[in-house]
């Protein structure tokens, strides 16, 4: 019997006392929200904190979860071999509370967004979509279940 490999990572809406979003330029990705995969033995939320800062030099003070995400496509791993299974994304909100923006090995450019320019940024749809949620948080969690290459929403659910 084969088990299941899930990645579990985080990612999130930071915003600081102006109101703007924090963004990051992946040299292979572009434009996106800060985030990444929670290590063994870590929190979702200190792995957020540690991405967040990682990224971008920012320090910041959790908040709620917004969103969970699954792509539930199978990929392939960086090595060009092996699978990625179903990939989880929790996805928080945060307040930056300290540093200057710098950027990293992961990013190339990292920089403060007016809100409503977030989601111009972006170029993949899914995450475009992902995002998108997360902006438009209610106070209700968004389920949100897609796959890529191609690029399909499964489905929406709102807890």
């Amino acid at each position: 019997m084969n088990f299941p490999t899930h990645i579990v990572s985080v990612g999130g809406l930071v915003e600081n006392d102006d109101g703007k979003i924090l963004m990051v330029k992946d040299p292979v990705r572009g434009w996106e929200i800060p985030g990444g995969q929670v290590e063994v033995g870590e929190t979702i939320t200190d792995a957020f904190r540690r991405e967040v800062k990682e990224e971008t030099g920012i320090d910041i003070e959790v908040g709620n979860l917004i969103s969970v995400s699954s792509n539930i496509g199978i990929g392939i791993q960086y090595d060009g071999i092996s699978p990625i299974h179903t990939i989880v994304t929790f996805g928080l909100n945060a307040k930056a509370i300290s540093g200057e923006l710098t950027t990293s090995e992961e990013t190339i450019e990292v920089r403060w967004v007016d809100r409503n320019q977030v989601i111009d940024l972006i170029d993949a749809d899914f995450t475009k979509d992902r995002t998108r949620y997360m902006l438009n948080f209610d106070g209700r969690i968004t389920y949100f279940i897609f796959s890529r290459n191609p690029y399909v929403v499964h489905g929406v659910q709102y807890i």
